[in-house]
């Protein structure tokens, strides 16, 4: 049963708009005195107030005390009820799962990293995810009624906004959304993968005060997430984004999109595993050649950490990487002229023997007018900025859509 409160303010009346104004700035602000709310909502000061108590009684809103300010009677700070609300994020990887559980005022409460799980593309592959999705809905005793809204981040063409995904079960008329919120019993939304890692780091990771950013999201593929003036870009379908599938090589090595010479065929993952079984087999040395040589599956984690260990022949697997991938990031430095550029994604915890390559590449092609606005960085968030994102994407959207 919903709460009091969200039907409240999904009822559409002017004091149900006023009320989720009130919580969305609470959201961005995390605190306010009654004076400082007054200003923001244009609204007077007793109508403010009466406001603020009926979410109280309602228990999204709570006192945090008094604000010392030196002069006169303190005010008293008002801010939003933590464990009023939870949201739940999902990220599905390539073999895994991460899910994470948030509260209303961003904090994350309960997580659970790494599930093994390969996901087959059928109503089966589905059902495991919806089973574990439940699994630890009922493992970490999450209250029914205050799991607000989930967001499941899944990888290829993803439009967030009428809920469709077109790479990954797509198999019934309906949205993915629609069919999952009837599967799980709860509000459901989906999103892009690398969108919802682009997200996540713009709130709670690498991103300050800068307002135009492209994220680099380099794992198993390549995508890209933009951010212009601050928000988010989708484009028209909400596809945008799709770096990786640049054609620029002359190769036969054939995409999973199922075209020759995209980026993504030398510059990701996929790539670096590739040419590393590759190499070995041609006889060079790496501490995981006996693995490869004994048909022990090795996964991107395992040539991350080899990295990390000063091998040799991964290090320069990874530089050349990078190299390439500066080289085409540059064009993209050139046309959007961004403040802040972002590296994030499973070989971005290869540190600066990834950067470094992709930062000299990107001096060397693009132009010096252009670069020089431009910060290049690893991702804060680290493997965690995909769920952190799809917590946040969860919060967003539901007071969004009241």
């Amino acid at each position: 049963m919903a709460l009091k409160w969200l039907q409240d303010i999904e009822k559409g009346t002017k004091a149900a708009a006023a009320k989720r104004r009130i919580i969305s700035y609470y959201l961005r602000n995390k605190a306010s005195t009654i004076p400082d709310l007054t200003r923001e909502m244009d609204l007077s000061t007793p109508t403010v107030a009466k406001f603020l108590s009926e979410l109280s009684d309602d228990g999204v809103v709570v006192s945090y005390g008094k604000l010392e300010t030196g002069e006169g009677r303190p005010p008293a700070l008002y801010g939003l009820k933590a464990d009023a609300g939870y949201f739940l994020g999902v990220d599905i990887k390539k073999f895994t799962l991460d899910i994470a559980l948030m509260n209303l005022t961003g904090d994350t409460v309960k997580q659970a990293y790494d599930i093994p799980c390969q996901l087959e593309n059928t109503e089966k592959g589905l059902d495991t995810l919806c089973g574990h999705i439940l699994s630890f809905i009922e493992k970490e005793e999450v209250p029914e009624e205050k799991l607000l809204h989930i967001c499941i981040n899944i990888s290829g063409r993803v439009n967030s906004v009428k809920g469709y995904s077109y790479s990954l079960f797509k198999f019934d008329e309906r949205p993915l959304s629609e069919v999952l919120s009837e599967r799980l019993g709860y509000r459901t939304c989906i999103d892009n993968d690398t969108r919802a890692m682009t997200y996540g780091e713009m709130v709670k990771g690498a991103v300050r005060d800068e307002q135009d950013i492209i994220f680099i999201n380099l794992s198993w593929g390549l995508g890209a997430g933009l951010i212009f003036n601050g928000e988010i870009y989708m484009g028209k379908s909400g596809f945008s984004g799709e770096f990786g599938h640049f054609n620029v090589f002359d190769n036969e090595i054939i995409c999973h999109c199922g075209k020759r010479g995209c980026l993504e065929t030398e510059v990701s993952g996929a790539s670096l595993y590739r040419n590393l079984l590759l190499k070995v087999k041609e006889g060079k040395q790496s501490i995981l050649s006996a693995q490869i040589e004994q048909g022990t599956p090795i996964t991107l984690n395992d040539i991350v950490n080899a990295i990390n260990q000063e091998d040799v022949l991964c290090i320069e697997l990874i530089e050349e990487i990078g190299q390439k991938l500066g080289r085409y990031l540059a064009g993209l430095i050139n046309v959007l002229n961004p403040e802040l550029v972002i590296i994030g994604g499973v070989l971005a915890r290869t540190g600066d023997y990834l950067l470094q390559p992709v930062i000299t590449a990107i001096r060397k092609y693009s132009l010096n007018l252009v670069n020089r606005d431009t910060v290049i960085k690893l991702s804060e968030l680290g493997s965690r900025c995909g769920v952190i994102g799809a917590c946040m994407l969860a919060r967003k959207r539901l007071f969004e859509e009241c």
